[in-house]
Protein backbone atom coordinates (compact mmCIF):
# COMPACT_ATOMS: atom_id res chain seq x y z
CA UNK A 1 0.00 0.00 0.00
CA UNK A 2 1.36 3.39 -1.01
CA UNK A 3 0.42 7.06 -0.80
CA UNK A 4 -2.09 6.36 1.95
CA UNK A 5 -4.44 4.54 -0.46
CA UNK A 6 -6.93 2.14 1.19
CA UNK A 7 -6.22 -1.56 0.71
CA UNK A 8 -8.08 -3.21 -2.18
CA UNK A 9 -10.60 -5.86 -1.15
CA UNK A 10 -9.63 -9.05 -3.04
CA UNK A 11 -13.27 -10.10 -3.36
CA UNK A 12 -14.22 -6.76 -4.88
CA UNK A 13 -11.22 -6.89 -7.23
CA UNK A 14 -12.35 -10.29 -8.50
CA UNK A 15 -15.94 -9.09 -8.89
CA UNK A 16 -14.83 -6.02 -10.84
CA UNK A 17 -12.79 -8.25 -13.12
CA UNK A 18 -15.86 -10.44 -13.79
CA UNK A 19 -17.98 -7.39 -14.60
CA UNK A 20 -15.38 -6.06 -17.03
CA UNK A 21 -14.96 -9.48 -18.68
CA UNK A 22 -18.74 -9.61 -19.21
CA UNK A 23 -18.81 -6.30 -21.05
CA UNK A 24 -20.12 -3.97 -18.34
CA UNK A 25 -19.34 -0.35 -19.24
CA UNK A 26 -16.75 1.54 -17.15
CA UNK A 27 -19.30 4.02 -15.73
CA UNK A 28 -21.31 1.22 -14.12
CA UNK A 29 -18.24 -0.74 -12.98
CA UNK A 30 -16.83 2.35 -11.27
CA UNK A 31 -20.05 2.94 -9.34
CA UNK A 32 -20.33 -0.70 -8.27
CA UNK A 33 -16.69 -0.71 -7.15
CA UNK A 34 -17.54 2.06 -4.66
CA UNK A 35 -20.68 0.42 -3.22
CA UNK A 36 -19.89 -1.90 -0.26
CA UNK A 37 -22.05 -4.89 -1.24
CA UNK A 38 -21.31 -6.52 2.13
CA UNK A 39 -23.44 -3.79 3.74
CA UNK A 40 -26.49 -5.14 1.88
CA UNK A 41 -25.89 -8.84 2.60
CA UNK A 42 -27.19 -10.51 5.80
CA UNK A 43 -24.58 -11.56 8.35
CA UNK A 44 -24.78 -15.33 7.64
CA UNK A 45 -23.74 -14.67 4.03
CA UNK A 46 -21.00 -12.10 4.61
CA UNK A 47 -18.33 -14.47 3.33
CA UNK A 48 -20.19 -14.60 0.00
CA UNK A 49 -20.83 -10.86 -0.35
CA UNK A 50 -18.55 -10.50 -3.39
CA UNK A 51 -19.63 -13.64 -5.20
CA UNK A 52 -21.41 -13.12 -8.49
CA UNK A 53 -24.49 -14.79 -7.04
CA UNK A 54 -27.95 -13.92 -5.73
CA UNK A 55 -28.26 -14.27 -1.94
CA UNK A 56 -31.27 -14.45 0.42
CA UNK A 57 -32.17 -11.32 2.39
CA UNK A 58 -35.29 -12.60 4.18
CA UNK A 59 -39.01 -12.42 3.38
CA UNK A 60 -38.41 -14.82 0.46
CA UNK A 61 -36.47 -12.08 -1.34
CA UNK A 62 -32.92 -11.96 -2.67
CA UNK A 63 -30.17 -9.48 -3.45
CA UNK A 64 -29.57 -9.94 -7.17
CA UNK A 65 -26.26 -11.19 -8.49
CA UNK A 66 -23.95 -8.26 -9.25
CA UNK A 67 -23.69 -9.00 -12.97
CA UNK A 68 -27.48 -8.80 -13.35
CA UNK A 69 -27.53 -5.55 -11.34
CA UNK A 70 -24.87 -4.20 -13.69
CA UNK A 71 -26.66 -5.36 -16.85
CA UNK A 72 -30.01 -3.88 -15.76
CA UNK A 73 -28.33 -0.62 -14.79
CA UNK A 74 -26.51 -0.45 -18.12
CA UNK A 75 -29.69 -1.21 -20.07
CA UNK A 76 -31.45 1.79 -18.53
CA UNK A 77 -29.12 4.22 -20.35
CA UNK A 78 -29.12 6.58 -17.38
CA UNK A 79 -28.00 10.19 -17.23
CA UNK A 80 -27.95 12.77 -14.45
CA UNK A 81 -31.29 14.24 -15.57
CA UNK A 82 -33.24 10.99 -15.21
CA UNK A 83 -36.12 10.53 -12.79
CA UNK A 84 -36.24 6.80 -12.03
CA UNK A 85 -38.82 4.45 -10.52
CA UNK A 86 -37.69 1.16 -9.00
CA UNK A 87 -40.22 -1.55 -8.18
CA UNK A 88 -38.81 -3.79 -5.45
CA UNK A 89 -36.31 -2.07 -3.15
CA UNK A 90 -35.21 -5.31 -1.50
CA UNK A 91 -31.87 -4.82 0.24
CA UNK A 92 -31.42 -1.45 -1.47
CA UNK A 93 -28.31 -2.56 -3.38
CA UNK A 94 -29.72 -1.94 -6.87
CA UNK A 95 -30.98 1.47 -5.76
CA UNK A 96 -27.57 2.37 -4.32
CA UNK A 97 -25.99 1.53 -7.68
CA UNK A 98 -28.55 3.56 -9.63
CA UNK A 99 -28.49 6.66 -7.40
CA UNK A 100 -25.12 8.12 -8.52
CA UNK A 101 -26.18 7.77 -12.16
CA UNK A 102 -29.55 9.59 -12.03
CA UNK A 103 -31.16 12.77 -10.68
CA UNK A 104 -33.68 11.17 -8.35
CA UNK A 105 -34.80 7.62 -7.62
CA UNK A 106 -38.19 6.59 -6.25
CA UNK A 107 -38.25 3.03 -4.92
CA UNK A 108 -41.19 0.92 -3.68
CA UNK A 109 -41.00 -2.17 -1.46
CA UNK A 110 -43.94 -4.25 -0.26
CA UNK A 111 -42.10 -5.58 2.83
CA UNK A 112 -41.76 -2.81 5.41
CA UNK A 113 -38.76 -4.33 7.29
CA UNK A 114 -36.78 -4.52 4.05
CA UNK A 115 -37.66 -0.92 3.18
CA UNK A 116 -36.66 0.34 6.61
CA UNK A 117 -33.30 -1.43 6.52
CA UNK A 118 -32.63 -0.21 2.97
CA UNK A 119 -33.32 3.38 3.98
CA UNK A 120 -30.91 3.02 6.91
CA UNK A 121 -28.23 1.84 4.49
CA UNK A 122 -28.84 4.81 2.19
CA UNK A 123 -28.42 7.14 5.16
CA UNK A 124 -25.25 5.35 6.25
CA UNK A 125 -23.81 5.77 2.74
CA UNK A 126 -25.02 9.39 2.57
CA UNK A 127 -27.12 8.79 -0.51
CA UNK A 128 -29.65 11.60 -0.53
CA UNK A 129 -31.46 11.34 -3.87
CA UNK A 130 -33.52 8.21 -3.06
CA UNK A 131 -37.15 8.39 -1.91
CA UNK A 132 -38.59 5.18 -0.41
CA UNK A 133 -42.15 3.96 -0.05
CA UNK A 134 -43.80 0.85 1.40
CA UNK A 135 -46.61 -0.24 -0.88
CA UNK A 136 -47.92 -2.13 -3.88
CA UNK A 137 -45.39 -1.81 -6.68
CA UNK A 138 -47.89 -2.99 -9.28
CA UNK A 139 -49.59 0.42 -8.99
CA UNK A 140 -46.36 2.31 -9.56
CA UNK A 141 -46.09 5.80 -8.10
CA UNK A 142 -48.76 7.75 -10.03
CA UNK A 143 -48.36 11.09 -8.24
CA UNK A 144 -44.69 11.22 -9.31
CA UNK A 145 -45.23 10.00 -12.89
CA UNK A 146 -44.09 10.24 -15.58
CA UNK A 147 -40.69 8.62 -15.07
CA UNK A 148 -37.77 8.72 -17.49
CA UNK A 149 -36.71 5.22 -16.44
CA UNK A 150 -38.44 2.31 -14.67
CA UNK A 151 -36.73 -0.81 -13.34
CA UNK A 152 -38.58 -3.84 -11.98
CA UNK A 153 -36.61 -6.26 -9.81
CA UNK A 154 -39.12 -9.12 -9.73
CA UNK A 155 -40.44 -11.27 -12.57
CA UNK A 156 -43.85 -10.29 -13.92
CA UNK A 157 -45.99 -12.59 -16.06
CA UNK A 158 -46.17 -9.81 -18.64
CA UNK A 159 -45.04 -6.21 -18.91
CA UNK A 160 -47.22 -4.29 -16.39
CA UNK A 161 -49.40 -1.85 -18.42
CA UNK A 162 -49.76 0.49 -15.43
CA UNK A 163 -46.01 0.98 -15.39
CA UNK A 164 -45.89 1.51 -19.16
CA UNK A 165 -48.48 4.27 -18.68
CA UNK A 166 -46.23 5.91 -16.05
CA UNK A 167 -43.21 5.86 -18.37
CA UNK A 168 -42.47 9.10 -20.20
CA UNK A 169 -42.33 9.19 -23.98
CA UNK A 170 -38.69 8.52 -24.80
CA UNK A 171 -38.36 6.57 -21.56
CA UNK A 172 -36.87 3.15 -20.89
CA UNK A 173 -38.15 0.29 -18.72
CA UNK A 174 -36.20 -2.85 -17.82
CA UNK A 175 -38.20 -5.77 -16.45
CA UNK A 176 -37.86 -9.56 -16.12
CA UNK A 177 -40.76 -11.45 -17.70
CA UNK A 178 -41.93 -15.01 -17.09
CA UNK A 179 -43.96 -17.04 -14.59
CA UNK A 180 -41.45 -19.88 -14.36
CA UNK A 181 -38.14 -19.28 -12.53
CA UNK A 182 -36.43 -21.45 -15.12
CA UNK A 183 -37.81 -19.53 -18.10
CA UNK A 184 -37.56 -15.80 -17.45
CA UNK A 185 -36.28 -13.23 -19.91
CA UNK A 186 -35.00 -9.74 -19.18
CA UNK A 187 -36.58 -7.25 -21.56
CA UNK A 188 -35.91 -3.61 -22.33
CA UNK A 189 -38.88 -1.49 -23.37
CA UNK A 190 -38.36 1.86 -25.09
CA UNK A 191 -41.48 4.02 -25.35
CA UNK A 192 -41.85 6.47 -28.22
CA UNK A 193 -44.74 8.23 -29.95
CA UNK A 194 -45.63 5.00 -31.78
CA UNK A 195 -45.76 2.94 -28.58
CA UNK A 196 -43.41 0.50 -26.88
CA UNK A 197 -40.50 -1.24 -28.60
CA UNK A 198 -39.14 -4.33 -26.85
CA UNK A 199 -35.69 -5.91 -26.89
CA UNK A 200 -34.85 -9.28 -25.31
CA UNK A 201 -31.72 -9.02 -23.14
CA UNK A 202 -31.42 -12.70 -22.22
CA UNK A 203 -32.17 -15.25 -19.55
CA UNK A 204 -32.47 -14.27 -15.86
CA UNK A 205 -33.93 -15.63 -12.63
CA UNK A 206 -35.89 -13.42 -10.24
CA UNK A 207 -38.42 -13.89 -7.45
CA UNK A 208 -42.02 -13.49 -8.68
CA UNK A 209 -43.68 -10.08 -8.96
CA UNK A 210 -46.40 -10.00 -6.31
CA UNK A 211 -49.20 -7.46 -6.19
CA UNK A 212 -50.37 -5.85 -2.96
CA UNK A 213 -48.57 -4.91 0.27
CA UNK A 214 -47.11 -7.69 2.37
CA UNK A 215 -49.31 -8.73 5.31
Amino acid sequence: MTNGAPPQNPGMMQLVLELVQNGVVPEVVQVMEKIPRELFVPQPFQDRAFENAALPIGHHQTISQPLVVAQMTQALDLNDRCKVLEIGTGSGYQAAVLAPLCRRLYTIERHKPLSVRAEQRFQQLRIHNIVTRVGDGSKGWPEQAPFDRIIVTAAAIDIPPVLVDQLAVGGVMVVPIGDDQHDQRLVKLVKDEDGPHITDLGWVRFVPFVEGEAP
